[in-house]
């Protein structure tokens, strides 16, 4: 269990990026979804030891490590958003590398151990091949392939779906589930669909606050018989977008589809009941007029 309590990260210069976050982490996979500049990113390097709160406590396991990250390290896997490779090294090569940076140990050595990790995440085929080579997948495998060395106990992703491919993605997630069996998993995106995929909890973050914490079911739940789309003129969007709260806005067979939030219920004219998705709930949830969770 991963806990945070009163959360605050104040740059210099005043820039306050996390405001009093508080929040309980179990075991299994847990969504951290917000916009970009939401703090998101900040709060991992907050948890990972690689930035120092202004205020609050993390705790691991029931031990305060606020101030003595490095005794988190040890059970502790992370894939950064930008996670930097020596181009001109083989996989196989820069996964060793990284293993000695982080003073992993391996009774058969870490030529062994590179090569079990390598085929964990399905790059055995490309060890030889210099990473400059790699798609976008591969190399978001080759940092997933560092993070989990060891045996991490609580492993941190942050925005690892960024540049996928549909088939990438499907592969990612399914690897981050299998690890989320017997570990922490926080998993930080701004991809609505990413969390509905593999979250069974997760939690809203917008402006350095915590918005709400909840399962894509509740999240859903909360918007039944509130939920309606209909096709609008492209003249009139606007007026749609000021007036209502619209979720959606996309182009479907040439016409403009929207799907909006209506709080009596009551459906507008040319517009039906549809059922509520992780998104609608996210965009409402997360407009900037919602309130902190207490």
């Amino acid at each position: 269990m991963l806990s945070i309590l009163g959360l605050t990260k104040t740059y210099p210069g005043g820039v306050t990026a996390l405001q009093d976050v508080s929040l309980e982490v179990p075991s299994g996979l847990f969504g951290l979804l917000g916009p970009n500049g939401s703090g998101k990113t900040t709060l991992m390097r907050v948890l990972a030891g690689l930035l120092a709160p202004t205020t609050g406590k993390i705790f691991w396991e029931g031990q305060e490590v606020t101030e003595t990250p490095e005794r988190i390290w040890p059970v502790l896997g992370y894939l950064p958003q930008d996670f930097g490779f020596y181009p001109h090294m083989t996989g196989d090569a820069m996964l060793r590398h990284l293993l000695a940076l982080k003073g992993v140990e391996a009774p058969g050595g870490l030529t062994r151990l590179s090569a079990a990790l390598l085929d964990r995440v399905n790059l055995t085929h490309a060890a030889h091949r210099p990473v400059k080579q790699y798609s976008g997948g591969m190399r978001q495998r080759l940092g997933i392939a560092q993070a989990i060395a060891g045996n991490p106990r609580l492993l941190i992703v942050d925005e690892p779906t960024a540049g996928l491919d549909p088939e990438e993605r499907l592969r990612f997630f399914r690897l981050l589930t299998e690890l989320a069996e017997d570990r922490v998993v926080l998993f930080s995106t701004h991809i609505v669909e990413d969390v509905a995929m593999v979250c069974a909890r997760l939690a809203i973050i917008r402006f350095g606050h915590l918005v709400c914490v909840t399962t894509p079911q509740d999240a859903r739940a909360s918007l039944a018989g509130r939920v309606f789309e209909g096709v609008v003129s492209r003249a009139d969007l606007d007026v749609w977008t000021r007036d209502q709260r619209v979720t959606q806005a996309r182009l479907l067979e040439g016409q403009t589809l929207v799907r909006l939030v209506v709080d009596t219920g009551i459906a507008p004219q040319g517009f039906a009941p549809v059922a509520p998705t992780l998104e609608d709930a996210y965009m409402v949830l997360a407009r900037p007029s919602a309130k902190p969770a207490a």
